[in-house]
């Protein structure tokens, strides 16, 4: 994010910031690890079961420090930051293995220090002393990363542009109401209180029916539209675009002059303390992505998706850091796009999902210049909840996965009870996605991959008196590991 899309003071901020972690850096090493992904991605088991693998010793062979026999102690630590809430880790696992229940999505920014001792690779280090890393994971709302951009966007701009976007595709229907009530405001009426309340709310509940299952479209700022918390009710919420006049300025004491002075006091209260305590402040950074729900859901899933990918990668400023990138503002020098729930199908599609989203951000990766340096992107299951089997069917074996659906799940027309297990055929995605997106882009008919997205328990493990016995299975967790962090205990 340009230093120029903030004031000076909050660019001064940074700076004092990033010189305070890297001076404590000096003495306690730290990696600042940012985990965001959209909605139901899975940003809470991710953290829950990377947390637990490591504390636990986990199946990790693809993390060297541990394969290696290099990694001596992990151990939870009070994270640094007063101000924040702790990532509530110990309730996360009780639900995934006592209740085997998914835990609740993520609504606020949340944080965790999890430190590692470890004995460096390199015999020369070994000799002056024994290595340390925390790692601190800051959990935040991918809805909020989606709000970065509008930094750099006036009221006009992000007025026209959302309602160029909401009289597209499924959106239009969505939006109609809104809409309607948009197109008989005239913006340099006099403000009313009422009127602004009902635009706004109209507003939200677009953004809430295009973010629904049914239709799990990504491209929804504002995000605190969708999670408001304690900012409900508030001016700072109480605004929405409006069809303006193609020129000119708002009349004073107009609908559209308090629109404009909202929009910016959003900005100002929500989007950049976010970007100046927390955001500019990341090493590392994960982004979750649920692309079997996009291609379950239709073609606009998709291309929003796609949109909303291109939105988020745009906000990460690439490269290595430096003593001079701590007074610049930091940089974010490992970004890792991965696709959740590769559980759901046989590993024998997960290279095809590991394309299928390498494809989704082949564009932000150009146009931010990261492309072959510092991104990397693949298919994971932070908790694998199925297992793989054969069956036969008219002569040939048909690979399928096996899991408990959660009660409530009808397939075939058989309504799970949430104990039942059953095994399904996950369905096959494509093997070169270029041609899927392709006749996307074309807008005509698109047959898209019949692809069952079921969801399943997570899945029973053991238990002592000491706790749960088993580790967290999983499905490449131990590669993004090793990707993220696994160069800082070399």
């Amino acid at each position: 994010m340009p230093p120029s899309l903030t004031s000076f003071a909050d660019d001064a901020r940074i700076a004092f910031d990033n010189l305070s972690d890297r001076a404590a850096g000096l003495v306690h090493p730290t990696v600042r690890l940012g985990v965001t992904g959209l909605s139901r991605s899975g940003k809470t088991v991710f953290i829950s079961s990377l947390v637990h693998n490591l504390l636990h010793g986990g199946r990790l062979p693809l993390f060297e420090p541990v394969q290696s026999g290099r990694v001596s102690s992990v151990r939870l630590e009070q994270q640094p930051d007063d101000a924040v809430p702790r990532f509530q880790y110990e309730d996360h696992i009780r639900a995934l293995a006592k209740d085997r229940i998914w835990p609740d999505s993520t609504r606020a920014i949340s944080e965790l220090r999890l430190t590692i001792d470890y004995q460096s690779a390199s015999g020369w280090n070994r000799f002056f002393s024994a290595g340390r890393l925390s790692i601190d994971i800051v959990d935040y709302p991918g809805e909020w990363l989606l709000d970065l951009p509008l930094l750099g966007k006036d009221y006009r701009t992000f007025s026209e542009e959302t309602i160029a976007l909401a009289r597209t595709g499924i959106r239009a229907e969505l939006s109609r109401a809104w809409l309607s009530l948009t197109s008989d405001a005239i913006a340099n009426i006099a403000a009313d209180e009422m009127q602004a309340r009902d635009l706004a709310t109209a507003f939200a509940d677009y953004l809430k029916a295009c973010k629904a299952d049914e239709r799990s479209l990504s491209t929804l700022p504002p995000g605190r539209f969708l999670l408001p918390g304690d900012l409900e009710g508030s001016p700072a919420l109480t605004f929405a675009p409006l069809v303006l006049p193609p020129d000119g300025k708002p009349q004073k004491g107009s609908l559209w002059a308090m629109m404009e002075r909202r929009y910016e006091a959003y900005k100002s209260v929500v989007v950049k303390p976010f970007f100046r305590d927390h955001f500019a402040r990341l090493d590392r950074q994960i982004v979750l992505v649920d692309a079997l729900q996009a291609i379950n859901r239709g073609p606009e899933a998709v291309q929003d998706l796609e949109r909303a990918l291109t939105d988020v990668l745009a906000c990460f400023r690439p490269g290595s850091n430096s003593l001079l990138s701590a007074l610049l503002g930091r940089r974010i020098d490992r970004v890792l796009v991965a696709a959740t729930k590769a559980d759901h199908l046989h590993h024998e599609s997960h290279h095809r999902l590991d394309a299928l989203t390498r494809r989704l951000v082949d564009r932000a990766i150009q146009r931010i210049g990261m492309a072959g340096a510092g991104i990397d992107v693949m298919a994971l299951a932070s908790v694998r909840a199925t297992r793989e089997a054969t069956v036969q069917r008219d002569g040939q074996d048909l690979p399928v996965i096996v899991g408990t659906p959660i009660a409530g799940e009808t397939i075939a027309g058989e309504r799970f009870d949430g104990e039942k297990k059953t095994a399904i055929f996950p369905g096959d995605l494509p093997e070169n996605p270029e041609t899927l997106f392709a006749e996307i882009e074309a807008g005509g008919p698109v047959v898209l991959p019949d692809v069952n997205v079921v969801r399943f328990r997570p899945p029973q493990l053991e238990e002592t008196s000491g706790g749960i016995k088993l580790s967290v299975p999983h499905i490449r967790l131990d590669r993004a590991m090793q990707f993220l962090f696994g160069d800082r205990l070399a």
